[in-house]
């Protein structure tokens, strides 16, 4: 006999914390299942040292704040998974953990709903909200075979320098994964490469106010498509009190910059010659980024101290007006690679009809294409904003309003002759 619930959410990270807290509000009868423990990812797919990349007042939901650390804090990992706990045991949700959905199909036909396959056993739901995530699949190109002998991780597997083997570490990407573990590696005395591809990097700090406010007030966190569709990474910290990253002033800290990993054939790696372009972008999108805030605050009479300062662009280092386009990683001394090259999505579990031809999910604001089915945490669902801890909790309240909305239409048992009674 199948268990039996309204709305089944699969995942209890930020994203099945805030539905269930907004389920929950509606009075809706839901459960979460949870294949490890709540926010499983904060605490075992993140390196050690990892702190939360906007500060306490911003990255949070709006029910609790972080009672150990002040507004302006960067919260360590740990502590973030903490807190999503702490939330969850506020709002009450219903989670249930270690169970895994191995199957999701549509409820046999003539009955509503969906049956998902759980290692716990059968549950049929009205409406399932995959909150599964963004971050699912680690993604690693086949570029370097696995018997050249070299050490290769992925950014998620990454904890610490005292894991790799001694020498050299390279590192690909230059979002923030990759730009935190290359700086961390060096900090700890490695020699390390660093492989920059196509990136933005915003002030950390500019004024008096951090980034994520500036992205507030200008508007741009609701922004609800990507300015294209070629995914950009974004290079921001909160390490070390937080602090804006600069390419040219890691290279000067000793770490050697290369352009994008485009190869590899026997020991040698080859590298794209854009590093020098991929810099100057960075370097556009930081500038831009400036020449906006200043206007919004003379345009608004804001009694901001002035940075000119912040405009200083550091000269190119030798790495870059030389740059190395073939590195043979013996001579090179490198015996270990960190892949910070993304995730992708994995819904094989889900056998519904609701993806495109590139397997992502057909869906508006994450209401998707098969009735019932809803996804949260989905990067640019709503806007700019939807995985970003925050983001996500406004999401999973439009869900859940659209949840108690369907409710509603099928709650109605009404005739539907017309009603002639006034004429």
């Amino acid at each position: 006999m199948a268990e039996k619930i309204e709305v089944l959410v699969v995942g209890a990270g930020q994203a099945g914390v805030a539905m269930s807290e907004h389920l929950s509000k509606y009075g809706i009868p839901h459960l979460v299942l949870e294949r490890k423990r709540i926010a499983e990812r904060w605490r075992t797919s993140r390196w050690d040292s990892l702190v939360a990349n906007g500060p306490a007042w911003h990255d949070r939901f709006p029910g609790m704040e972080f009672s150990e650390y002040g507004p302006d804090a960067f919260v360590p990992k740990d502590k973030v998974a903490d807190y999503f706990e702490a939330y969850a045991q506020m709002v009450h949700a219903p989670i249930r953990c270690g169970v895994e959905v191995k199957e999701v199909r549509r409820n046999i036909t003539g009955r509503p709903g969906f049956v998902a396959e759980t290692s716990e056993g059968p549950i049929e739901a009205a409406y399932v909200v995959v909150a599964t995530g963004a971050f699912q699949s680690p993604v690693i190109p086949p570029l370097v075979p696995e018997n050249a002998g070299i050490m290769q991780i992925h950014s998620d597997a990454y904890k610490n320098p005292s894991q790799l083997p001694a020498g050299a570490v390279l590192v690909v990407g230059s979002g923030s994964s990759g730009a935190q573990i290359a700086d961390e590696l060096a900090r700890a005395g490695r020699r390390v490469y660093l492989s920059a591809g196509p990136h933005d990097r915003p002030p950390r700090r500019y004024r008096g106010r951090d980034f994520v406010w500036w992205l507030g007030v200008l508007n741009k966190w609701d922004a609800e498509a990507p300015p294209s569709t070629e995914h950009v990474t974004i290079a921001v910290s909160g390490a070390h009190g937080g602090y804006t990253i600069d390419f040219r002033e890691l290279a000067e800290q000793g770490l050697t910059l290369l352009g994008k990993t485009e190869s590899f054939k026997n020991g040698v790696l080859n590298f794209a010659p854009d590093l020098s372009e991929n810099l100057a972008k960075g370097d556009r999108n930081y500038l831009s980024v400036l020449d906006e805030a200043d206007a919004y605050i003379a345009r608004n009479g804001l009694d901001l101290p002035e940075e000119p300062e912040a405009r200083d662009i550091p000269p190119d280092p030798e790495c870059v007006t030389n740059p190395i386009l073939q590195l043979n990683m013996q001579e090179a001394g490198i015996t270990s690679i960190i892949w910070a090259t993304g995730f992708a999505a994995d819904y094989s579990w889900l056998k519904l009809d609701t993806f495109n031809e590139t397997g992502a999910p057909k869906h508006q604001r994450g209401v998707s294409t098969e009735p019932g089915l809803y996804f949260l945490g989905l990067p640019w669902q709503s806007r700019r904003g939807s995985s970003f801890i925050w983001g996500v909790w406004h999401d999973a309240k439009f869900l859940a309003d659209h949840i108690a909305k369907q409710r509603g239409y099928l709650a109605y048992s009404g005739s539907a002759q017309p009603d002639t009674s006034a004429s």
